[in-house]
């Protein structure tokens, strides 16, 4: 930040050049997503964005474009696990059977999806949904791959979908956000579940509520994600590690070991609103590398870094885990620096499996985080999770961080070491450029409301929403209620709104002994090059 001046005497400027970050800021040359080559930014403008606050918005969503496409038009994608059967509304049809239908009418349809997932299942092989997904649209003749070329323990966690029409280019579209095509994610504002769901932590119920979030773009930002897509698409290495295991894994799929070359590609679309949009990824360090990034990329970390350093008012994060400590340097180092600054955070009440082996890991990198931003700040940060109206917690599964009412992410990265570093992702940073500079943003201040107005059980029009300074307060007053409620035996009327005050089960020492160890080589493993291990850098 040198050259700006101390950051309590700075002016907000809301511009996207000064949320966003710079090529170099970035750091990843070999990219051809906004490389900022000539003097162009490192962001794309003139879009429209429009959030999409839970499954039942996407897939609906998602339902209606792929619906609309006829031969010629193609579909690109990529998902961390794909269930062919998951329905796209409540009548159907499933994702499987729509793809399918497409590709036997002539639509391009390509995708990558990771090989493995995390899948409790008593299947032979643990990428049994994917690879079912893959098979169903490829005897129609598309062409869906099981991708393997990850660092060592990570993943490819990237969720998208590219729509690009053959001969409208203004109609095309794409999807960026944290829903992947699978089970569970299907719920609604009521959060009764997805009834076709998958198993979790059975304080969660048969059909686990669900809150989860994505965002529809239009625009040339559309030609952006498809870039995305292609650099990894394109990459030559072959798509399974050459282990006899793989291999064995790549046959029984019927899978190539290369990808088919994609077609030339199209102008971008027209310009569609007042957007900027800048495409944030993690690359891990491995060998071999990735082409499009050899030394990897940490782009969404930097991100967050230089938008928590500019933060007045308000850091609000949904995350499904807020843990490690690179994470939590950044917002206490924020908080200690700005003194008119709160920051609340929206987590799950508990990690999806919570057992006795899978649960201290995974609360134990969630403690020491909380703890970390607790004594810097414990009366401006506060933590909180959600539940229905029927008591039953709800799984936050959305990645949302809203800055200011200003500058706001939505993508499939968490806060954690491991999205940070190692696995692939991708998020959206977002500047609707329609406000003058110091006033919030229109976009980033409806999202928030909406969000809010949820979760506390207020109108989207209450003047208590308003002001992002004095959300805190409401939290905890929403928090206090519920639990008070709940504590005196549920005696009178259920108080309004989801929000509890969140309290990670503790990790007893004998456990903490093996605990810390599986959290930093296997729960949230680094992926930074070694002499930016242990340090706060990316």
């Amino acid at each position: 930040m040198t050259g700006l001046g101390s950051r309590r005497e700075r002016r907000v400027d809301s511009s996207a050049g000064y949320w966003f970050l710079s090529s170099a800021e970035r750091g990843n040359v070999a990219t051809g997503v906004h490389a900022g080559n000539a003097g162009s930014p490192s962001w794309s403008e003139g879009n429209l964005v429009r959030p999409l606050i839970h499954g039942v918005t996407y897939f609906a969503r998602l339902h209606e474009e792929l619906s609309a496409l006829h031969a010629g038009d193609r579909v690109w994608f990529t998902d961390w696990r794909g269930d062919g059967d998951e329905r796209l509304t409540a009548d159907g049809p499933t994702i499987g059977e729509l793809l399918a239908r497409l590709a036997r009418a002539g639509v391009e349809v390509r995708g990558l999806v990771w090989r493995s997932h995390g899948e409790r299942v008593s299947a032979p092989m643990s990428n049994r949904s994917n690879e079912l997904l893959s098979r169903q649209i490829n005897d129609a003749g598309g062409e869906v791959l099981l991708d393997q070329r990850v660092r060592l323990f990570g993943c490819h966690h990237q969720k998208l979908f590219v729509i690009r029409r053959r001969d409208d280019p203004s109609q095309d579209v794409a999807f960026v956000g944290g829903i992947d095509v699978s089970h569970s994610r299907r719920d609604d504002a009521d959060h009764a579940g997805d009834p076709q769901a998958v198993a979790m932590d059975p304080r969660y119920g048969k059909q686990p509520p669900w809150h989860d979030a994505a965002l529809e773009l239009r625009g040339p930002v559309v030609a952006d994600v498809l870039e995305l897509f292609a650099e990894r698409w394109n990459d030559p290495h072959p798509l399974d590690r050459r282990t006899p295991y793989r291999m064995l894994l790549q046959r029984l799929a019927d899978m190539p070991r290369h990808p088919e070359p994609l077609p030339a590609t199209a102008p971008p679309p027209p310009p569609a609103g007042p957007h900027a949009v800048q495409l944030l990824r993690t690359y891990g360090v491995k060998h071999p590398p990735f082409p499009f990034a050899p030394g990897g990329e940490r782009s969404v970390a930097q991100a967050y870094a230089k938008a928590f350093a500019l933060a007045r008012s308000l850091i609000y994060i949904e995350d499904q885990y807020l843990w490690s400590a690179e994470v939590a340097a950044g917002i206490a180092a924020a908080l200690e620096e700005n003194p008119g600054l709160n920051v609340i955070a929206v987590v799950p009440r508990y990690p999806d499996s919570d057992g006795p082996l899978g649960g201290p890991p995974k609360r134990l990198g969630q403690l020491r985080a909380i703890e970390r931003i607790s004594r810097v700040a414990p009366d401006r940060f506060g933590v909180f999770n959600l539940e229905n109206r029927a008591g039953t917690p709800i799984y936050v599964h959305a990645k949302i961080c809203i800055i200011d009412d200003t500058w706001f992410t939505c993508g499939s990265d968490n806060f954690n070491r491991r999205s940070w570093t190692t696995d692939s992702e991708l998020t959206c940073a977002v500047i609707d450029t329609t406000a003058g500079p110091g006033a919030s943003r229109p976009l980033a201040h409806g999202l928030r409301l909406q969000l809010w107005a949820e979760h506390l059980g207020l109108d989207q029009s209450d003047p208590q929403l308003q002001a992002p300074a004095a959300g805190l307060k409401l939290w905890n007053a929403a928090a206090d209620a519920l639990d008070h409620w709940h504590k005196t035996g549920r005696r009178s009327s259920r108080p309004n709104g989801h929000a509890r005050h969140h309290r990670t089960e503790p990790v007893t020492p004998l456990a903490r002994l093996w605990a810390d160890p599986v959290n930093r080589f296997l729960v949230d493993p680094d992926g930074r090059p070694r002499k930016m291990r242990g340090t706060t850098k990316f």
